[in-house]
């Protein structure tokens, strides 16, 4: 074993957690779908022009990148992001990451109402 590549566990933790999150969400669902329509409108219409315009044609192609913020594949990724904004959350636990729904306002007011009228012995 190299001694070089090892890692300690608690390094690969701390890296793990270090790792930022990838999101590829919009702020609304309808804005995400209008730039899925023009990227897969700027695929479609390079490939499909090529016979009339020429190859010159597929220099449009690269723009869907921009409107898909990568690719075809995280723009799909992003619009399940967007759609469950704010629904789920993902929560991780010595390694072991679960999706539970999210609280929403009011529950979190009737949390907190809750325990103030616990006694402080209770708690």
């Amino acid at each position: 074993m190299n001694v070089a590549n090892a890692v300690k566990p608690s390094q690969g933790a701390k890296a793990q957690d270090a790792a930022p999150e990838m999101n590829f969400a919009s702020k609304s669902v309808s804005r995400h779908l209008a730039r899925g329509a023009i990227g897969f409108g700027l695929i479609i219409g390079s490939v499909a022009l090529v016979p009339v315009a020429g190859p010159a044609t597929l220099l449009a192609a690269p723009l869907a990148l921009i409107a898909f913020r990568g690719c075809p594949t995280c723009w799909m990724v992003g619009l399940a992001q967007t759609i469950s904004l704010g629904r789920l959350e993902s929560q991780c636990v010595d390694g072991v990451c679960t999706l539970t729904k999210a609280h929403t306002a009011a529950e979190a007011r009737d949390e907190s109402t809750a325990d103030i009228n616990v006694p402080a012995a209770s708690r």
